[in-house]
């Protein structure tokens, strides 16, 4: 399969792959420091060992210092060639343990170097991968409070983190995002190179939720235009904006202002009910929402036959209540939407 060439690199998003929280630099060159300096002590203890085998040009005996003065020139590969190997035992040991000593302490000194080379290319390398591969995902735009908590519910109900996506235009977002095992991309999601970066296009499902509504307005009709058939679900702080987010493109539109107004307003009145809708809304503890089909032993029954609490029947693109006559019985191509244990 071809690998498609990737959007303008001038728009400034890039593309961020789950990675391992990284050592900290002092740590690591610290870390190779103390590696080097032990294959040079060692080799400065097998040459004075068998410091007979050997011999100093200057004065015929090697002591300590010449055999630090030796393994060292020989690490470096200087080899000034004043101190010889001159017995059978010398020369074998340099062939069986002073070469290979040499080869781990260059590839220790020039380890960072070689590291820093090869990150580029191997990121590159995985991002293709990623790419060639990634299909049917999810795309979060914004992972802010809103975007975590979409996030967290995703994962809850089974969403693999691999099937997740996130873009943002705050390095430090994409940075814990890749942190938190997802793909991030950074940029600005209202363009269309960004939203391209995140194969927005292949995507299943995209969850808008910036910070500003007009924010969420531009993202929506970018991400509907790149993508006919998702399912866009946006979020807005104000209920007037909810109908032109519609018109955008967006399938649900949930408002974060109202809802948590008609929350608190719930729990002043009756602070029972507001738990219980507080508990429903988090998902993972006590009761949860879940969506689901309907079985074959279930079909042809009433809702309220089922083992789980139905509060609602999804036939076609119809949401029914429980009570709505045309939801009495349930047919098999029904998703029914139920309360149950977390």
């Amino acid at each position: 399969m071809g690998r498609r060439p990737d959007p303008d690199a001038e728009s400034g998003s890039r593309i961020t792959l789950p990675t391992r929280p990284p050592e900290p630099p002092l740590r690591q060159v610290s870390r190779r420091l103390v590696l080097a300096l032990s294959v040079l002590i060692a080799t400065t203890l097998i040459v004075w060992l068998d410091r007979s085998g050997y011999n100093d040009n200057s004065d015929g005996a090697v002591d300590l210092l010449d055999a630090a003065y030796y393994a060292t020139v020989t690490l470096s590969t200087t080899g000034y060639g004043d101190i010889t190997p001159v017995s059978d035992g010398a020369r074998l040991t340099n062939i069986l343990v002073i070469t290979p000593l040499r080869v781990v302490f260059l590839i220790i000194l020039v380890g960072t170097t070689l590291e820093v080379l090869t990150e580029r290319t191997r990121q590159q390398w995985r991002i293709g991968r990623w790419k060639d591969t990634v299909r049917e995902h999810t795309v979060v735009i914004g992972y802010g409070t809103k975007g975590r908590h979409a996030v967290a519910t995703l994962l809850g109900q089974g969403v693999a983190r691999t099937e997740i996506v996130i873009v943002d235009p705050q390095a430090k977002v994409i940075e814990q995002a890749a942190m938190d095992g997802l793909v991030g991309v950074q940029g600005d999601a209202t363009r269309t190179d960004t939203l391209l970066r995140a194969e927005l296009g292949r995507a299943a499902r995209v969850v808008v939720s910036p910070g500003r509504d007009d924010t969420a307005v531009l993202v929506t009709l970018t991400a509907r235009q790149l993508n006919k058939g998702a399912t866009v679900v946006a979020a807005v702080r104000e209920d007037e904006n909810a109908p032109l987010l519609r018109q955008s493109g967006a399938d649900v539109v949930v408002t974060s202002s109202s809802s948590a107004g008609r929350l608190l307003g719930m729990s002043m009145l009756s602070p029972h009910a507001g738990a219980v809708m507080e508990d429903l809304l988090t998902y993972g503890n006590g009761l949860d929402v879940v969506e689901r089909p309907v079985t074959r032993a279930e079909a042809g029954r009433s809702p309220r036959e089922c083992a789980d609490l139905v509060v609602a029947v999804v036939r076609g693109r119809r949401v029914l209540n429980y009570t709505e006559p045309e939801a009495a019985v349930l047919q098999l191509t029904d998703r029914v939407i139920t309360i149950k244990p977390a």
